[in-house]
């Protein structure tokens, strides 16, 4: 039970003691003793057991056996006296021994500007902190001629979507596909999961105690997505197979209008008050340009589009591409392909988690499910594990010598490890870790995960081929060495159109102004990443500069995104202004902040080439900020950086 819990379930769990004791051994120390200090508050436990925990990974944890069985007979202890006397379960975060608990859930002292976002994430009470409540509840009729189009029903949608009928709000979201999932529907390739912990990767509102696997694979993303749809009812708000093909403001009657196409081909029009974008960034598959390669006489696909029917069981496997799609293809097909012959333009950074490869087990599901406030102890262990510990690893130290490789002190230390993995990993031979090893630093490709890459490439049916590619012919790929490849069928693990946010929807704002306009083919940019001057009342969800690119999870992303947004239609209503437009002073200030950051940080790096910044350099996908410091910049809608635009009827 992750929150709340009646008195009857609290001595139903009590009642066979020896039972408890022995479901408690699947606990993980550290959040158990949390659950331990903050129901029973006696702080000896954290200095017990603090030296024993070395970092926020449970694989860090070194507590003895003895004092392991001694803390959750305590445990079972303080569970027995809440459920004899009926006290209420404390739903508030201890906050005078709050900084030694954190310390000793993490191994490393959490500062103190971290308290607002943790008392957010872990939500003690159950209440959602996060939600925008109404200051003064708009009068039926308001509400009423009010809407919303949500573009995309993936992660982004389904969660703003959720957030407007918590609120009343109308709104529609238009669904390309035939169900929800976004990126997580679409793509169906051999081996697709998150490479962050997916209790972490998920609603804070929804914990979900009953994940497989530690990092999940896509069915079960794309399931708990469905989850959510069902448990709040949205679905009956989604048009699906339909797509939106243009949006245009009209000045006239300040509202949206939606072109929108059916599955039949045919079109219509609808208009909306305020337009969300939920489509993101990995949402449009990228097609190398690649001379000859409509002449393959074999099937050839991207990875987000992964041809089910073509049997790559003992063929000959052609893959392009070596970024987090293509790493997850490879070791999921290499045993059944009679040869993979990977074609790579840069290698990636790939790290050993030992909790990758592991399932959750039912006595772990029965912890989560069952022990007061432990799902939410360990969601934020999970947090500090993934997000802002290392980003100062990002940063380039001017006086730091090997700028080419490194960047500082700490980002040499971890680049040290990672030659040392790669190179234990393919039996030191010297060719592989020549081809496996990045020139540029570590952070510079967002970190993936090592999923057996590695030693996959050591097998005698793989060849790593890191010429490039010169033309494709019927038969295979042809290098810049004029070797041809045989090859039955071509894997594209080439990526997404990120450069061209929001393509192919064509969107007209104030005064005839269009997105390609004011972005180009490869310049998106907004404030905060959500709004954009000319197009009022227009919100981006995972757009310009919020990629996190060096840890943390894309769902806690959208949801500060999702309370800004809320925030600003809450502005709108209450207001009665029929629109709200961000000014270009705060928009071009908070450009040359973001500009300003990314300076300084590995992603602007000279030997970095990515899908983060564009041809002139600038990054336009990577978010610079800590997780807590994006937290605190969307926290707040400040209605002093928008223009505001009565209705007609004011």
């Amino acid at each position: 039970m992750t929150t709340t819990m009646d008195l009857e379930q609290l001595k139903n769990l009590v009642s066979d003691r020896e039972a408890l004791l022995n479901n408690l051994e699947a606990a993980d120390t550290a959040p158990l003793l949390m659950v331990l200090v903050h129901l029973g508050g006696d702080r000896s436990w954290l200095d017990r057991i603090a030296p024993h925990i070395k970092g926020p990974w449970s694989f860090h944890d070194e507590t003895p056996d003895a004092l392991k069985a001694e803390m959750r007979e305590a445990v079972a202890d303080i569970l027995e006296i809440y459920a004899e006397t009926g006290r209420a379960l404390p739903t508030e975060l201890p906050m005078d021994i709050l900084p030694q608990m954190l310390k000793a859930c993490t191994g490393q002292v959490v500062p103190a500007e971290y308290f607002p976002l943790i008392n957010e994430e872990i939500d003690l009470a159950g209440t959602d902190p996060k939600t925008v409540q109404w200051r003064k509840h708009p009068a039926p009729e308001k509400l009423a001629a009010f809407n919303v189009l949500v573009v995309g029903a993936g992660f982004s949608g389904v969660g703003m979507g959720i957030k407007m009928q918590e609120a009343g709000i109308l709104f529609t979201i238009i669904e390309k596909n035939e169900d929800v999932g976004g990126t997580w529907y679409e793509n169906t390739y051999p081996g697709i999961g998150v490479d962050t912990a997916n209790h972490f990767y998920s609603y804070s509102f929804d914990n979900n105690n009953d994940w497989d696997h530690f990092f999940a694979k896509g069915d079960q993303i794309e399931a708990y997505i469905k989850r959510n749809v069902e448990r709040t009812s949205l679905r009956k708000h989604i048009r699906f197979s339909e797509e939106v093909l243009s949006l245009r403001w009209d000045e006239a009657s300040l509202m949206w209008h939606a072109e929108i196409c059916r599955k039949d081909g045919t079109t219509y029009q609808i208009t909306a008050n305020a337009v969300v974008s939920a489509v993101g960034m990995l949402n449009r598959p990228k097609v190398p340009e690649i001379k000859g390669l409509e002449s393959f006489s074999g099937p050839a696909f991207h990875t987000a589009r992964w041809d089910h029917s073509a049997d790559y069981r003992g063929k000959r496997v052609g893959m392009i591409g070596t970024g987090a799609s293509g790493m997850q293809v490879g070791p999921a097909i290499q045993n059944d392909v009679s040869n993979l012959t990977i074609f790579q333009r840069s290698p990636h950074w790939a790290m050993l988690n030992p909790l990758y490869f592991e399932t959750v087990t039912e006595s772990k599901k029965w912890v989560l499910n069952n022990i007061p406030f432990y799902t939410k102890w360990f969601r934020f262990q999970l947090f500090w594990s993934s997000s802002d510990t290392f980003h100062h690893n990002l940063k380039v130290d001017p006086n730091w010598p090997d700028k080419k490789h490194t960047l500082n002190a700490a980002n040499a230390e971890v680049r040290k490890q990672l030659e040392a993995h790669i190179a234990s990993e393919v039996g030191h031979d010297p060719e592989l870790i020549r081809k496996a090893t990045p020139d540029y630093p570590p952070y510079g490709k967002r970190m993936l995960r090592d999923n057996h890459w590695y030693r996959m490439l050591t097998k005698p049916n793989v060849d790593l081929v890191d010429l490039s590619i010169d033309h494709v012919e019927p038969e295979g790929v042809v290098t810049s060495d004029c070797t041809l490849h045989p090859c039955d069928i071509l894997v594209l693990a080439t990526g997404f159109e990120t450069r061209r946010m929001l393509w192919p929807m064509q969107i007209e704002g104030r005064g005839g102004a269009t997105i390609l306009d004011r972005w180009g083919d490869e310049d998106p940019r907004a404030h905060l990443g959500i709004t954009v001057p000319e197009f009022p009342n227009f919100f981006v969800i995972y757009g310009p500069n919020t990629n996190l690119s060096h840890g943390g999870s894309a769902v806690f992303h959208l949801e500060c995104q999702v309370r800004y947004i809320m925030q600003g239609l809450r502005e709108l209503i209450e207001s009665g202004n029929a629109a709200l437009e961000i000014k270009p002073e705060p928009f071009w200030a908070y450009q040359e902040k973001v500009d300003a950051a990314h300076r300084d940080l590995v992603w602007s790096h000279g030997g970095v080439t990515s899908w983060y910044k564009n041809s002139a350099g600038r990054v336009h996908a990577a978010s610079p900020w800590r997780l807590v410091d994006y937290r605190n910049l969307t926290e707040v809608f400040n209605p002093a950086e928008y223009e505001f635009t009565p209705a007609a009827n004011a």
